[in-house]
């Protein structure tokens, strides 16, 4: 009989530290979906998740591309810029050289927005930059370090301008 008084209490015990465990993970997912939002803003768009929520990759995806669309390379600032998210070779390689290689990368929403997501996770936390759309917006524009810069401000400013973009986290 104490035998199983003993096997009673240890299986409440388990159960109990099982619960407190569960509850401790739910928790935690919560912070975490916070940062991997998944909800999908417009249709065709593949985004990858992360640190950056997808309607402040919308936004950014649209002004930098005017409309979020593939366009190619163009000048930009002395170097080429190319795709959804104006993406340069130096910050390809920031962002771990996902794909295949720097332009087809640029080019393909999923890549390009992982790219996006990558770089935020290396240089945002890095420079303690407000973990929101605007700090990453801002580090996007700048470079890393860029969300602390005052000539990253007009790039803020001119998101918050796009349709649906006033406001985003």
């Amino acid at each position: 009989m104490r035998a199983v008084i003993v096997y009673f209490i240890f299986l409440t015990t388990i159960c109990a530290a099982r619960e407190t465990l569960r509850d401790e993970i739910n928790q935690n997912k919560s912070v975490e979906e916070k940062f991997m939002e998944t909800v999908s803003v417009e249709e065709g768009l593949d985004f990858a998740p992360g640190m950056v929520s997808q309607k402040c990759l919308l936004c950014m995806c649209k002004l930098e591309s005017g409309g979020c669309k593939p366009i190619g390379c163009q000048m930009d600032v002395r170097s080429l810029a190319c795709g959804y998210f104006q993406i340069k070779q130096r910050y390809w390689i920031d962002c771990g050289k996902p794909g295949i290689d720097w332009k087809s990368c640029s080019n393909d929403i999923n890549c390009s927005s992982k790219c996006v997501q990558q770089y935020m996770k290396r240089y945002a936390t890095h420079y303690r930059c407000p973990l929101n759309c605007e700090g990453f917006a801002r580090e996007h524009n700048g470079g890393p370090n860029g969300c602390h810069s005052s000539s990253t401000l007009n790039y803020w400013q001119q998101l918050q301008t796009i349709p649906g973009c006033k406001g985003v986290n």
